[in-house]
């Protein structure tokens, strides 16, 4: 009798904090915004510490596993932290000094080209369709008699609300950069102790937790953990092979741009499936300003490339690994793109994964149960 009324208990506060959570709900999501905003530096420097924890252990158990003895062992943690960072930092630069230079000049060179263009369209308007200037002059006159000291003060205005545009972008970029380095200090106190966080975090388990329900929440922490894991590894390894293969192709066609293009649609890849297409739109633009022909190129090698790619190497790099179907690939990048934008097309495939793996590990279990109750 008495565990019936603990379970009909539990049962019963959970519908009345349903009910509450439905009543007010605009102030339970108030709340829940508020707390979300307090925790983001948190939150950040949980996905930074996991993303370098992933070099971290590759500098600890391989590059640096002979260190032996008391002393090394002491210092080993934050030698490899400190690597783990830099190696990350230095990516983060090279990508910049590859893309920006040329991305740059690009740039340049398009508004160089614009005044000859426009001046080129007016002419071959004035060949082929016989453009009446005597419109233009019509509008030069009205622009005359325009109210000037009017505009003027309206300008005036709207300056104003741009210089307050101005400040608050720059007191919200000096938020980012504050919850940035907050995030970065706390994502080195989780990779300096994670063995005790961990330690605790299998005790707070053993004391609030049935072993049932214990032994299923780490397997679902281990499977979202792997999952995780090698989806990051064959992605990164995947966007390498795609940007070298790519710039190569490029410079063997002709095509200009091409350690920057590479590089970019090898970054941009890091997004499943699409990725490798957003980059390419860029770089056919930059190209095109130099010459229309090799855009057209570049767009069919890109389109092979891809074809390639997504035949022979992601599937042997990303999805053996992930252990996901296509269908479900491209699921998981539609429904996570309209949930969370570029973030949700990162992070939707290998959470659709983890999910896909637990479903299948379950149902699994079940129809063995079924099995075993028909054979008896």
């Amino acid at each position: 009798m008495k565990d019936c009324l603990k379970k009909y208990m539990g049962l019963a506060l959970c519908l009345f904090a349903l009910f509450l959570g439905i009543t007010y709900w605009p102030q339970v999501s108030a709340f829940l915004s508020l707390l979300l905003s307090a925790a983001r530096p948190l939150l950040l420097g949980c996905a930074i510490a996991y993303i370098v924890n992933l070099l971290l252990n590759f500098y600890e158990k391989d590059l640096l596993g002979g260190w032996k003895g008391k002393q090394a062992e002491k210092f080993k943690r934050p030698v490899c932290i400190l690597l783990a960072l830099a190696s990350v930092l230095l990516i983060l630069v090279l990508l910049v000094w590859m893309i920006l230079p040329e991305l740059w000049a690009s740039v340049q060179l398009l508004f160089s080209e614009v005044p000859g263009l426009l001046q080129k369209g007016l002419t071959l308007l004035e060949e082929r369709f016989g453009l009446d200037w005597i419109y233009l002059d019509e509008l030069l006159l009205k622009l005359q008699t325009l109210d000037w000291k009017n505009i003027a003060g309206n300008l005036y205005k709207g300056l104003g609300s741009a210089v307050g545009t101005a400040v608050s972008v720059v007191g919200t970029m000096a938020n980012k950069m504050v919850d940035f380095v907050l995030a970065l200090i706390f994502a080195v106190y989780l990779l300096a102790g994670k063995e005790e966080l961990g330690k605790n975090c299998r005790r707070l388990m053993e004391a609030y937790l049935r072993p049932e329900h214990r032994g299923r929440l780490l397997y679902i922490a281990r499977t979202f953990d792997h999952c995780f894991g090698k989806f990051i590894v064959g992605q990164c390894i995947e966007a390498v092979i795609l940007g070298g293969l790519c710039i190569l192709g490029m410079l063997l066609l002709g095509i200009p741009y091409a350690t920057m293009v590479g590089t970019l649609i090898g970054f941009t890849a890091l997004i499943p499936v699409a990725g490798a297409y957003i980059g390419g739109i860029v770089g056919l633009l930059l190209i095109a300003t130099v010459s229309p022909v090799k855009a057209v190129v570049f767009i069919v090698f890109l389109v092979v490339l891809q074809q390639l790619e997504g035949n022979l190497i992601y599937p042997r790099v990303v999805g053996s690994s992930i252990g996901l179907p296509g269908i479900w690939v491209l699921a998981a990048i539609t429904v996570g793109g309209g949930v969370m934008g570029v973030m949700g097309m990162l992070l939707g495939v290998p959470l659709f994964a983890a999910l896909y793996r637990i479903l299948q590990e379950d149902l699994y279990q079940r129809e063995q149960r079924i099995k075993v109750q028909k054979e008896k």
